[in-house]
Order: C-alpha cells, then structure tokens, then sequence
C-alpha cells in the first residue's frame, strides 16, 4: 500500500532528523543559546522523534490490518502535522526568539492528540 510506504519514508526521515537536531543542539547550539532556548530547541527534538515512532507504529498498522479503519490514515497525517507545527514552531522560536512562534505550538499539540485519539479509535476497530 502507498500511504504505508509514505508513512514509513517520512517516520524514518522525520527520525533522523530528530537525532540531527539533538546532536546539532548538543554540541553546535550550546554555547549559541540561552539555557531556556536550548531547552525549547531539545524539547522539540524529543516530540519530532516520539511522534516519529508514532509515525512508524501507524505505518505498521496499516500494513497488517485487512480492514483498516480510516481513523488509523487521519492519524498518521496528524502526527506528521503535529511535528511540523509543534516541533517547526518550537525549533523556530528557540533560534530566532520570536515570541508569538509560542501561540502556534498548542496547535501541533492538538494535532498530536488527535493522532493519538485516531490511533485509540483504529486499535479499538482493529479485526
């Protein structure tokens, strides 16, 4: 199936880059930032690779369920949307400092829960 193959493509590009980013942190930002823009940037880096293993474990689903719930597809496009919004407003705002990037983060948060509550759902229909 397609979407399987995207979905396992981007989990595995999206945890790569989780594992970039925290590297890059480590040892290229810490003497750049402060200590709270330091820890804005790794908490972003942690939630893109949670996500990105969410990510995987739905790509995983659908290539083992015969009937997949379309709740386990609309959760897959949530936690890449999650990551984009919740990690990108994040890792933005710990490098620029631009403020108002905060107001946009519970946006990806929200988009993490529904992908969560969708998985929950799919796991319930699972046959």
């Amino acid at each position: 199936m397609l979407l399987t193959r995207v979905f396992l493509t981007v989990a595995a590009i999206l945890a790569g880059l989780a594992v970039a980013a925290g590297a890059f942190a480590s040892h290229a930002l810490k003497e750049r930032l402060t200590d709270r823009a330091l820890e804005i940037f790794e908490t972003a880096a942690r939630y893109q690779m949670y996500h990105a293993l969410a990510l995987f474990l739905v790509a995983v689903l659908l290539s083992r369920a015969e009937n997949v719930p379309p709740t386990l597809s609309v959760a897959g496009y949530a936690f890449i949307a999650g990551i984009a919004i919740f990690s990108g407003s994040l890792y933005a705002l710990s490098l620029t400092g631009i403020k108002w990037l905060g107001a946009i983060t519970p946006l990806g948060g929200a988009a993490f829960l529904l992908g969560w509550g969708c998985v929950a759902i799919a796991a319930w229909r699972l046959q």
